[in-house]
């Protein structure tokens, strides 16, 4: 039977305004119902207790469904790690994607995931995560893609237009989220410039890639907690940038007012009946917010809801779409494209990597070796069907080599090992307990967070489950260290000290110091999280099947001295523009491995470059740079080409601009079109309410990694 809902998503279709056809369905509904449009449709214990026992998103999350009009409301799966509810594939994490500096794989995977939402009964992916991490530590790093905004927009763009083909799409967190143990009690203050210049810039480029929905964060910007946020939510998304997509809360303490969220431009509380369901109504008749507001809000909802559906291709409700055969493939070419190549130092005149499929004995060392470590175990954690760990990949592609394996933190044992071997692979780093989201004790018991509850109906006990015991005892959160554990840094230098055929395997997602051992390494990759299919990824570099691709998305440095002041029990904390490889660049310090760092099995050489086109005007203005990279060796492979830029009111800065993969035959040349962005070297002006470029020379370096010695030199 065709409803309501049916008939406008027809119209929109043929070409009506969503926000007329939104209209006559709201006109259509009651007072609840239209109520019931701005909060999620579970009530909150029982929504709580589901998710205590049987888990986090095992399903969808409904908010705002109205089945006598065929409304569907927005039914929520998280990411970015894949569709969290169900089975689904389990990429690498974002950050390794950011890895891969490719936006047509993102693309891909983005395709992959949207089906598999669709496949759950999911219309709405919560998972276009574009967070800056101002610091390495940052808990929740591996969610985002990499330490510069235009990592972030190009890369968030991608994954958008991706699962838009399939569902929703939304971005988060909405904004300046870069910490994570007191993400519910700091205050971030900033200027304005540093705002929209480097924290805002990538949220603008999503948006104006059309994603229907942006995630507000829990953290407070300029004494204003972001679900209740006016500037951010309004006088930003809406005036300035002329956004009509749909803003959300993030999940049960991301508002403090219900009325005052609703006035100052947060769409949807999500994930329960909460705080709208309990104080609305009466906020209505007080006259704290009004219908207007109600309306606004549902407009919007009912909008994006009509536009999505008119558009998206048509997926059935099948759970055999799941973790299918080609979704492996595409998570293990994922895995392989992220995975990069740091150092590869000869040893008896050959670089160490790849290894000979011949080999007789691996020892492979490190309590990650056999460890399902797919990232953390917070809101983005997927439940695939399987996973392969480092030693299952190498024992699958190394079936006749007598695999020696040192679990346990024992240096001696680890490097008896690794005397007796062809070759010693160390896997180290991190896992769920070391990094990841965090709720603990102290959020559980903190009493105004558990004021955000509505009273417990009568009778009734707060459920308890699982998940209880493990946020009352918490794990994950901001890194303590930067650093390796001290026991991994012996084994790594007992291991090379008794091999000289040493490779270190890094399992994590942000900067990790290495200067108390990486000169002993003769070989280093930085692996990831890399998802389910990571150990058939790490065989297939390690032994050369694949050409290594991945170039780091941040940089590196020497010294934690050269990174900005952090304190994970900070609860206020001054944002200003420096990070990453900018900081390093302003204190005139080099970095262990620059922004977009990475070795090959085979050489390029930059043969040449070239402003091909322009189109724009100021900061508005793209640039196309056409570059010919020449292969000089003997294997096939992808290189990518970045553009970092000077120019403009911040002339002494070097910025990327933009970046481009392209694959290049052995002994062959490939030309590649790199889209550049002036937009960044543009500056704030509080005037006109946006980035202005000042007129002036601008200055590019077409290149391989930030202040490549190989850089040719352009001016646009």
């Amino acid at each position: 039977m065709t409803t309501p809902f049916d008939q406008s998503v027809k119209a929109v279709r043929d070409g009506a305004d969503p926000f007329v056809e939104a209209a006559g369905l709201y006109d259509r509904l009651t007072a609840d119902e239209r109520l019931g449009l701005l909060d999620g449709d579970v009530p909150f214990w029982q929504g709580m207790a589901d998710m205590m026992q049987v888990g986090y998103n095992s399903a969808p999350y409904v908010h705002g469904a109205v089945e006598r009009l065929g409304i569907p409301g927005t039914r929520f799966v998280d990411g970015p790690r894949g569709c969290v509810s169900g089975h689904g594939t389990a990429f690498p994490v974002s950050m390794a994607r950011g890895a891969t500096w490719d936006v047509d794989l993102e693309e891909r995977v983005g395709e992959a995931i949207g089906t598999e939402v669709r496949a759950v009964g999911g219309n709405f992916f919560g998972g276009v995560c574009i967070n800056l991490p101002r610091h390495p530590a940052w808990g929740r790093i591996q969610e985002t893609y990499g330490e510069d905004t235009c990592i972030l927009g190009e890369m968030g763009a991608a994954l958008t237009r991706g699962i838009q083909r399939y569902a929703m799409a939304c971005a988060k967190h909405y904004a300046l989220n870069s910490m994570e143990n007191k993400r519910f009690q700091v205050d971030v203050t900033i200027d304005d410039a540093s705002l929209h210049e480097q924290y805002l810039a990538h949220f603008k480029r999503v948006a104006d890639e059309g994603v229907a929905a942006i995630m507000s964060a829990y953290n407070s910007v300029n004494g204003q907690w972001a679900g209740q946020n006016r500037k951010l939510l309004t006088e930003v998304l809406r005036d300035q940038w002329g956004w009509d997509g749909i803003t959300v809360s993030d999940f049960i303490w991301g508002l403090r007012d219900a009325a005052t969220s609703l006035n100052n431009g947060l769409d949807l509380e999500e994930p329960f009946a909460q705080q709208r369901a309990e104080h609305l109504g009466r906020q209505l008749d007080s006259g704290e917010t009004s219908w207007e507001m109600v309306r606004r809000a549902g407009l919007r909802l009912l909008a994006a809801q009509l536009r999505s559906y008119a558009l998206r291709e048509d997926v059935p409700e099948d759970d055999s779409l799941l973790a299918t055969e080609a979704h492996r493939a595409l998570a293990r070419e994922a895995a392989v494209r992220a995975m990069t190549l740091l150092k590869n130092e000869a040893v008896d005149g050959d670089p160490i990597l790849p290894l000979s499929s011949r080999l007789d004995t691996i020892a492979v060392i490190g309590r990650l070796a056999t460890a399902e470590n797919m990232g953390d175990s917070g809101s983005s954690m997927v439940h695939p069907p399987s996973h392969v760990t480092p030693v299952d990949g190498i024992r699958s592609a190394c079936p006749n080599a007598r695999i020696l394996l040192v679990e346990d933190d024992d240096p001696q044992a680890a490097a008896r090992a690794a005397s007796q071997a062809d070759v010693a692979i160390v896997v180290a780093g991190f896992d769920k307990h070391d990094e990841g989201e965090w709720v603990g004790g102290d959020t559980m018991h903190d009493p105004v967070l558990f004021n955000l509850f509505p009273p417990l109906p009568e009778g009734a006990q707060a459920p308890t489950g699982e998940a209880n015991a493990v946020m009352t005892a918490g794990y994950g959160g901001d890194r303590s260290r930067l650093t390796l554990r001290e026991v991994d840094e012996e084994i790594i230098r007992a291991v090379a000290a008794a091999n000289p055929c040493t490779v270190v395997a890094l399992v994590g997602a942000g900067p990790i110091m290495m200067e108390n051992w990486r000169h002993e390494a003769p070989a280093i990759v930085m692996m990831w999280y890399a998802g389910m299919e990571g150990g058939h990824a790490l065989a297939d570099i390690l032994l050369g099947r694949a050409n290594p691709s991945g170039r780091l998305p941040f940089s590196i440095p020497t010294s934690e001295a050269h990174l900005p002041d952090f304190d994970r029990d900070w609860t206020t904390v001054t944002y200003d523009r420096w990070h990453g490889q900018r900081l390093l660049d302003r204190l005139g310090v080099e970095a262990a491995f620059p922004l977009g760092w990475g070795l090959s099995y085979t050489r390029y050489r930059l043969e040449a470059a070239e402003i091909a086109a322009s189109t724009g005007m100021g900061a508005e203005r793209v640039l196309t740079v056409r570059a010919r990279v020449a292969n000089t060796g003997a294997r096939d492979g992808i290189q990518v080409v970045q553009v970092y830029g000077r120019g403009g009111t911040h002339a002494d800065e070097t910025q990327l601009l933009g970046f481009a993969t392209v694959a290049v035959p052995a002994g062959r040349t490939a030309e590649v079109d790199v889209p550049v962005r002036l937009t960044q070297l543009g500056a704030w002006d509080p005037l006109v309410k946006r980035i202005a470029l000042a007129d002036g020379p601008v200055e590019l370096d077409v290149c391989f990694h930030a202040h490549d010695a190989e850089a040719i030199t352009l001016s646009a």
